[in-house]
C-alpha cells in the first residue's frame, strides 16, 4: 500500500489504465476486454449503466465482435469504470468521484489519471486512520508472521500429515525453524513502525498453528492468535455437528476462548466458526444487504438458544443452573483469511 501511495508501484492493470486509448495494441486492447470486467456484476457492475452497458456487450457479442468494433472512448470508459466500481461507497460524498459516477462516459486519459490519485489519495488514510481507532479503543489490529508463510511447515513439513495423513509431501523433508522467530520478529517491528506499538494478536497465515510454533510465538511477546474451528476438532478429536439450519450442535466447545501452554509463556487462541465466517466471505455479497444482516443476527440467535438449552450440560460449569438467560459469556468468532467480495 505504501509503494502504491509513492506512485512506485504498478501492476497489469493500472499500467494499462493509464495508457492512452489511441496508442493501445491489439494484445493490449484484449488484456483490458478479459480482465477489466473482474468484478462482481452484480454489486459493481450492474449498478452502473455504462459499465453494464460495455459489459452486455462484451457478454453477448463476444471478445472479437469488441475487439472489431469498439471504439478508443469505449476502452477509456472502460478502463475508468474498472477503477471507479472498486471505490467504496463510503467515498462516494465526495465531489469529484461523485461527478465521475453522475457523468458516467466520456472519460479520458486525464480523467483516469485523476481517479488513479484519487486512489492513492484513499489508500494514503487506510494505515492512518486505523492507527487513530485502535488508539481509541475501537479496534484491535492484528498483524502476520512476515512475508506470509505458513509456520508449521516452514518447522517440518512432515507437519502436513498431521491433519491430512495422506498428503503429498516434497520428497526432501524440509525443516528451517530458525527462520520462525526471524518472521515474528520482523513482523513486530514493521507494526511497530506502522501504528506505534506492539501487536497483541497474531493472524497465523492461513490459520495454520502447530505445537512446535508456538513457543516462538509467546516468546516473541504475542498475547493471542486465531485458528479455524477444523484445528480445534483435530486438536480436541471433536467432530462439530451441525442441524439442518447449519447451528453447531456442541457450542460450548467452539465458542470460547482456549488458553495454550509453552515454556515461553502461556498464550490465548480462539477459533472461528467456520461456516459464518464463508456466509460472510461467500454468500451474503448475493444477497440483498439487510436480508444478510437479518440472517446474520438469526444465525447468532440460534448459537445462543443453543447454549441455553444445553448449559445445565456443560461439563465446565456444572454449579450453573439452567435458565433462560445466558449464565455464562461466550465468544463467537468470524474470521475471513483475505476474501473479497465487493459487499455492498
Amino acid at each position: 500500500m505504501e509503494d502504491y501511495v509513492a506512485g512506485t508501484a504498478f501492476d497489469p492493470y493500472l499500467s494499462a489504465a493509464l495508457l492512452p486509448t489511441e496508442s493501445l495494441s491489439w494484445e493490449q486492447r484484449q488484456f483490458v476486454l478479459e480482465h477489466f470486467f473482474d468484478a462482481h456484476h452484480r454489486t459493481l457492475i450492474d449498478p452502473h449503466p455504462r459499465y453494464a452497458e460495455l459489459y452486455s456487450q462484451r457478454q453477448e457479442k463476444g471478445e472479437a465482435w469488441c475487439l472489431n468494433h469498439w471504439q478508443p472512448q469505449d476502452y477509456s470508459d472502460l478502463m475508468a469504470w474498472h477503477n471507479l466500481a472498486w471505490i467504496d461507497p463510503l467515498f462516494w460524498d465526495d465531489p469529484e468521484i461523485g461527478e465521475w459516477l453522475e457523468r458516467g462516459r466520456g472519460f479520458t486519459l486525464s480523467d483516469r489519471q485523476r481517479i488513479y490519485s484519487k486512489q492513492r489519495e484513499i489508500i494514503s488514510r487506510i494505515i492512518p486512520q486505523h492507527r487513530q481507532m485502535q488508539e481509541t479503543g475501537q479496534i484491535e489490529v492484528t498483524t502476520t508472521p512476515y512475508t506470509h508463510p505458513i509456520l508449521p511447515l516452514l518447522a517440518d513439513t512432515n507437519t502436513g500429515r498431521i491433519a491430512v495423513p495422506q498428503m503429498k509431501l516434497p520428497e526432501l523433508r524440509f525443516q528451517w525453524p530458525e527462520d520462525i522467530p526471524r518472521h515474528l520478529i520482523k513482523a513486530k517491528q514493521v507494526y511497530r513502525e506502522r501504528f506505534g506499538c506492539e501487536p497483541r494478536g497474531l493472524w497465523p497465515s492461513e490459520q495454520s498453528v502447530s505445537p512446535a510454533i508456538l513457543p516462538d510465538v509467546a516468546a516473541a511477546g504475542f498475547e493471542w492468535l486465531c485458528s479455524d474451528e477444523a484445528v480445534l476438532g483435530w486438536t480436541i478429536d471433536q467432530f462439530f455437528h451441525r442441524d439442518a439450519a447449519g447451528t453447531v450442535q456442541e457450542p460450548e466447545l467452539l465458542y470460547r476462548p482456549y488458553r495454550l501452554e509453552t515454556p515461553q509463556g502461556n498464550l490465548s487462541i480462539v477459533f472461528r466458526d467456520h461456516r459464518l465466517s464463508d456466509l460472510i466471505g461467500f454468500s451474503y455479497s448475493a444477497m440483498e444487504p439487510r436480508r444478510a444482516a437479518i440472517d446474520l443476527v438469526g444465525q447468532l440467535e440460534a448459537i445462543a438458544r443453543t447454549l441455553k438449552s444445553r448449559q445445565s450440560d456443560f461439563s465446565d460449569y456444572k454449579s450453573v443452573p439452567s435458565g433462560t438467560a445466558l449464565e455464562h459469556p461466550w465468544l463467537v468468532t468470524i474470521a475471513l483469511d483475505g476474501e473479497k467480495r465487493g459487499v455492498r
